[in-house]
């Protein structure tokens, strides 16, 4: 049923595609003069039924994106090609007896008004393309003697009953501007040898195809450092995904659980203690935790006060005099996920104890009635309604973990130093996730063009997850039905 879902949204989403086309070569074929002079002025259709503010307007627009075409985005699209070729070197000039730097091409300026240019284009095309269908409405309306609304009109209706459109449009261009470009310029850049060797301006960076993806997945010369690296990060990253998640969720269930009980003394008291721990920011708890963790911290001092550290000697469990909380694998993966669920358990158990707050008592009681044990009606009943409830923010979850940079960066920064020469060699480690590994390659080591196709991984495989497991809870349309 998931997947007739998913078909039936394709045949929606091409079916108002094919509809906006349609329409389009419809107002071409059926329009009067003024429609069809649209197609090269945008405000003929305008001025025609006398809406002078509305022709002003797509005009200046028309002659904006005219004007950009010509003088601004072909010295980059005509170079998008190469990303450039002229490389910047210092000239002598004859006439001031002096060095100058020659005009040279930036690789990245190319590719990023190259993306620009053509999202602009775009759009040029979508209003191009619905004005003409607008002004033959018009054209239409004329001719049934409808009343046609002028720009005041139009403008009062963006203030009432199309005033969600307004709310949208800032939002929506913000999107464009700040996730829709970057994300294109991030793909390009995964198909480019961009890195330290070539850094613009000083050096160019050209297009290279499939070879990085090769490198990572596949073969070719680096595969046996980031083919290797990239499997031993990604395992990771999904086992620390689904403990993080699974741990503080179940974890703040019985925390909520514990604290609803009858029996329980001073709930009010325990349940503040524990919302503290959401009150300290939690890149302090981190940085604090990684020091009380080091090698050299206080716990290894306490530990070795006692004589566990002896004691952890004496069996060969260490080979130092201290314990490598954060600063050996195992140890290190192990100490992240405990710490991680000290941070996340209160903030689960805030939302459990809503959660649990509207459980259905009359299946409760009758289930007490029958001489169900508490364990049976947690498993039977409480469990399926928690997460009935929360399963769509299980997901969430689950996802934003894969993307969890702060617990895993603040924790081993500057502390943890892989021994493994394979994962050394592609700058990764052995407990970093995909994000902290990207964010490494790009701020310590520039290399942009692995850290892109990196990005892309965590894109698809964030989507994968998200599309399968919403997929599942809306199989056989239950949406939105608890039994």
């Amino acid at each position: 049923m998931a997947t007739e879902n998913i078909v039936a949204k394709k045949e929606t989403i091409l079916s108002s595609v094919g509809g906006f086309f349609k329409d389009f070569f419809v107002a071409v074929a059926k329009g009067d003069f003024f429609v069809k002079l649209s197609l090269i002025w945008l405000g003929a259709g305008y001025i025609r039924r006398k809406q002078f503010v509305r022709t002003l307007l797509i005009t200046a627009v028309e002659a904006a994106i005219i004007l950009y075409s010509i003088f601004f985005a072909p010295q980059y699209i005509s170079k998008l090609g190469t990303l450039g070729t002229v490389k910047m070197e210092s000239v002598f000039n004859i006439n001031t007896m002096k060095y100058d730097v020659n005009n040279y091409d930036d690789s990245f300026q190319i590719l990023l008004f190259s993306v620009i240019s053509i999202v602009v284009w775009v759009v040029a095309l979508f209003i191009w393309m619905k004005n003409v269908i607008t002004v033959y409405n018009l054209q239409l309306k004329a001719k049934r003697g409808e009343h046609i609304n002028s720009f005041f009109d139009d403008l009062n209706a963006m203030l009432n009953e199309k005033f969600h459109v307004t709310l949208l449009t800032l939002p929506v261009l913000g999107i464009v501007l700040f996730s829709v470009i970057p994300i294109f310029v991030l793909i390009l850049v995964a198909f480019t040898n961009y890195d330290q060797q070539h850094m613009p301006p000083a050096d160019l960076f050209s297009w290279v195809g499939l070879s990085n993806f090769i490198n990572l997945f596949g073969g070719g010369s680096l595969t046996i450092t980031f083919g290797y690296s990239f499997t031993r990060v990604l395992i990771w990253t999904l086992i620390w995904s689904f403990f993080a998640t699974f741990t503080t969720f179940f974890g703040g269930v019985m925390l909520a659980l514990f604290l609803r009980n009858k029996r329980t003394r001073l709930p009010k008291l325990w349940r503040a203690l524990f919302v503290v721990t959401i009150a300290v920011p939690q890149f302090v708890t981190l940085l604090l935790v990684r020091n009380f963790f080091a090698n050299n911290g206080i716990a290894n001092t306490l530990l070795r006060e006692i004589g566990v550290l002896q004691i952890f000697q004496h069996f060969g469990w260490i080979a130092n005099d201290y314990i490598p909380f954060l600063s050996a694998p195992g140890w290190a993966h192990v100490t992240i996920i405990l710490v991680n669920i000290w941070i996340g358990v209160p903030y689960q158990m805030l939302i459990m104890t809503g959660v649990l707050s509207n459980l259905p008592e009359d299946q409760l009681e009758s289930a007490s009635i029958d001489g169900a044990t508490k364990l049976q009606m947690f498993r039977h009943i409480t469990l399926p309604y928690v997460l009935f409830v929360t399963g769509p923010s299980l997901v969430t979850d689950f996802v934003k973990n894969i993307n969890n940079f702060n617990v895993i960066y603040l924790l081993t920064q500057d502390v943890y130093t892989t021994t493994n020469q394979a994962l050394a060699n592609s700058q990764a480690k052995e407990v970093d996730l995909l994000v902290t590994w990207l964010f490494r390659l790009t701020q310590d080591y520039y290399n942009y063009k692995m850290a892109s196709v990196i990005g892309i991984c965590v894109f698809v495989l964030c989507s994968v997850i998200t599309l399968v497991a919403f997929g599942l809870m809306t199989r056989g349309d239950k949406e939105g039905v608890y039994n």
